[in-house]
């Protein structure tokens, strides 16, 4: 398919669709588009310069999660199930100018940069070469043994983190990561807007945001494509 844009959908249930809506603006510093859709389920975070690339999304059923919208110019729409059960959509669009970090008090600058696939280890193998198969980018292991990466093209908005979770089974879920400056800075900024501590790990704080699912914040340099 080659993807010209991603897009992370935060797909939230009706109770916790509008504090994610609210931490998430804030966590960013992007506007909010007008509500759209037959029900008024889908909206955009919009940045101050650039294309987007978050949206949310009031969810029918089901738990509050994340998923992918892959662009390429002249698709057309299509919802799709990978392997593991992660959905994920096929859409038109021909974006590309990402957006930059957002910069704060410090000064420290931070951006949501990648989505992570949290893959159980019995399906860990098929769900990478489905991913990189779809796409058409190199996977290539990221450092950590349960870590592996698709090569995202020069001037994506997001990259695509594929970890093998230390057991368990189960659908495929996906969650959003920071990349910023400081981490100790910008872990005090997201517990100021309500964000809690789940652990802390040599290159990443797993945080809990008031609704939705959790999230990391991680000491990758800001817009920085990967090598």
């Amino acid at each position: 398919m080659n993807p010209t844009w991603l897009t992370a959908f935060l797909d939230m249930t009706a109770e916790e669709l509008e504090p994610a809506t609210d931490f998430w603006r804030e966590v960013t510093g992007y506007d909010l588009s007008a509500r759209r859709g037959e029900r008024e389920e889908f909206a955009t975070l919009v940045p101050p310069a650039g294309d987007a690339f978050l949206r949310v999304q009031r969810l029918a059923d089901g738990p509050s999660g994340v998923h992918l919208d892959l662009h390429a110019p002249g698709q057309e729409f299509e919802v799709r199930t990978s392997p593991g059960g992660l959905p994920f959509c096929l859409v038109p669009g021909a974006e590309s100018v990402r957006p930059a970090p957002a910069t704060w008090a410090g000064p420290n600058r931070s951006l949501v940069d990648q989505v992570c696939l949290d893959i159980p280890p019995a399906i860990y193998d098929d769900e990478c070469e489905f991913w990189a198969s779809l796409t058409g980018w190199e996977l290539f292991q990221a450092g950590r043994p349960e870590f592996r990466r698709l090569r995202t093209p020069t001037g994506q908005p997001l990259n695509v983190l594929l970890q093998r979770l230390d057991d368990g089974d189960g659908p495929v879920r996906a969650h959003l990561d920071l990349a910023t400056d400081d981490r100790a800075v910008e872990t005090r900024r997201h517990e100021g807007l309500g964000a809690t501590v789940v652990a802390v790990h040599g290159g990443w704080t797993v945080m809990r945001p008031p609704a939705g699912p959790v999230y990391c914040i991680t000491g990758r340099v800001p817009a920085a494509d990967l090598p």
